[in-house]
Formats: C-alpha cells, sequence, structure tokens
C-alpha cells in the first residue's frame, strides 16, 4: 500500500479521518494525498443514502461562503495533520520512496471527482457522520464507497487507536467477499491478528471459511475462524468484533441491485448507517 487519499474540508470529520490516515500510513511508508473538492455552480448531486430519492445541491451548500477561505482551511488543517504524523509535505512522490504528504484541489462535487481521484489511490479514508445532520459527511462518505472502486476506511466518530493491528472479516462466500479480502491483502498481512467470522451455514457455493483460512495461510495470515447462527448477522459480527478486541472489520459492499438509492442492503447497510466501529469497505462496482 503506497497511496492514501483522504477528501479535506475544514471540518471535525475531516480532521479524524486525516488523523487515521497518517497512523495507518506510518505502518506502510505510504503517501497521503488530501484532496479538497470546490463546489461549482453548475455542481449538483444526488446522495444515495436517502431512502427516498432526494437531490443535494452541492453548488447551495456553499453559496455565500468565501471558497477560497474555504480551500485555504483545509488545506492548514491537512499541513497541520501532517506536521503531527511526521510527513513532510511536498509536490509530488519522493523518487527515494520516502513518505510524503501531497495536497491538491479539484473544482466540481463528489459524485464527479471520487471516480476521477479515488480509483488513484490504493484506500480511501473518510469520517464516520454524526447521527444527527452530517449530511454533506454521508455524501463524501457514500461517493467514496459508491464511486473509487478502491477499498474504504469509515473512522468512527470516536477513534482511539489504530485500526488494522485486530481485523475481523465478515465471510458469506460471496463473490464481494473474496474480492474485499483481494484488496486489502497489505492490511491482512500486516495485522497482528486476524478472525474469520463466518453467518450461518455455509452450504452454499463458494469457498468456505476454513478454506479462507488456508488461502490466507500462503500470504504468511494466520486466521482464526468462528461460526455464528446467521440468525442477526450485523449483530453477530459486532459481538464478535468485541470478543476479539478487534479495531478493524473487513467487507465487501453487498448490492441488493443497481439502483443507487437502494444499493445497499441488510449487513452493509447497518455497518455504514448504524454502527460505530471501524470497517473496511469494499465494492467493486456494478
Amino acid at each position: 500500500m503506497r497511496v492514501i487519499l483522504v477528501p479535506v474540508a475544514d471540518r471535525p470529520e475531516c480532521a479524524r479521518a486525516l488523523k487515521a490516515a497518517f497512523r495507518v500510513a506510518g505502518s506502510f511508508a505510504a503517501d497521503v494525498i488530501g484532496c479538497h473538492i470546490r463546489a461549482h455552480r453548475d455542481s449538483a448531486v444526488r446522495m444515495p443514502i436517502l431512502r427516498a430519492p432526494s437531490e443535494v445541491d452541492w453548488a447551495a451548500a456553499h453559496e455565500g461562503r468565501d471558497l477560497d477561505k474555504d480551500s485555504r482551511d483545509a488545506r492548514s488543517l491537512f499541513e497541520r495533520v501532517a506536521g503531527e504524523a511526521g510527513h513532510r509535505v511536498a509536490g509530488r512522490p519522493r523518487a527515494d520512496g520516502t513518505p510524503v504528504a501531497i495536497w491538491y484541489e479539484r473544482v466540481g462535487s463528489p459524485d464527479r471527482i471520487m471516480p476521477i481521484v479515488g480509483p488513484m489511490a490504493d484506500l480511501l479514508v473518510v469520517s464516520r457522520p454524526a447521527e444527527k445532520g452530517g449530511r454533506l459527511a454521508r455524501l463524501f462518505m457514500m461517493e467514496a464507497v459508491l464511486e473509487s472502486c478502491r477499498p474504504v476506511l469509515l473512522v468512527p466518530q470516536r477513534a482511539t487507536r489504530q485500526p488494522g493491528r485486530n481485523i475481523v472479516i465478515a465471510w458469506n462466500q460471496s463473490p464481494e467477499a473474496s474480492r474485499a479480502v483481494a484488496a486489502c491483502m497489505a492490511m491482512l498481512e500486516a495485522a497482528d491478528a486476524v478472525t474469520i467470522v463466518a453467518a450461518g451455514d455455509e452450504r452454499a457455493a463458494g469457498p468456505k471459511s476454513s478454506h479462507l483460512v488456508r488461502y490466507l495461510r500462503h500470504h504468511g495470515v494466520q486466521a482464526d475462524e468462528v461460526k455464528t447462527r446467521g440468525r442477526k448477522p450485523a449483530a453477530e459480527l459486532e459481538r464478535v468484533y468485541r470478543e476479539a478486541g478487534a479495531d478493524l472489520l473487513l467487507m465487501g459492499a453487498y448490492s441488493r441491485h443497481r439502483l443507487r438509492e437502494q444499493i445497499f442492503g441488510g449487513v452493509t447497510e447497518h455497518m455504514l448507517h448504524k454502527s460505530s466501529l471501524s470497517v473496511l469497505l469494499y465494492h467493486s462496482g456494478g
């Protein structure tokens, strides 16, 4: 893992995401890119997290604001957190591989910019929005998950330690789960402990949790297995997470169907909007 991307505005949730990103970057000698998205007067975007379709006018949300000041404040936040983490701010990657912090801005809206910048990162880091309000934070979270085609680390409101030392994998034999494991192998290889949770029976087509255990051994990852009844998968995952002392839940984003307003269901929706865990979520598109 060499490139970590964080969407940045001068907001508390961005500060949390940046601190988490630099902590993870320290374990991988990775560069951290801070990207500030400036509003454009024609920018309007659909927020996919609402039950019913609802428009969010990205430009209207910034109407009357000093966009230059917003940009300066966002960059100041980024440079301050980078300095605290020991990352030097630079204009480009270092030829010798020394990790740096890189800043840039793009004009547009998250739904238009994220499909461009997201795929050019190995990991995106965003903060969970507050339970009340946080519409723009939810927008950034969902656009990162839906449009980047990269693993997205969702940082809780009260992150107390570096995520990724003790990882729980949500396993259900699906292609989405397999892709999530493959996309996040670098973090699994670096973890101190890995636990695989199979919720319910494993009679469906696809590799069982025992097959995943053997596969991970090829990568030098020793994983434990936990099987649950599968009656309340989200609650069972959270229980195992806490019992294992985990700091990160790895899972695929399981699509119910292709409509953006209703793309997620079940466990994925719970982990996005109701859980307080640190979650590493991977949605490969489609």
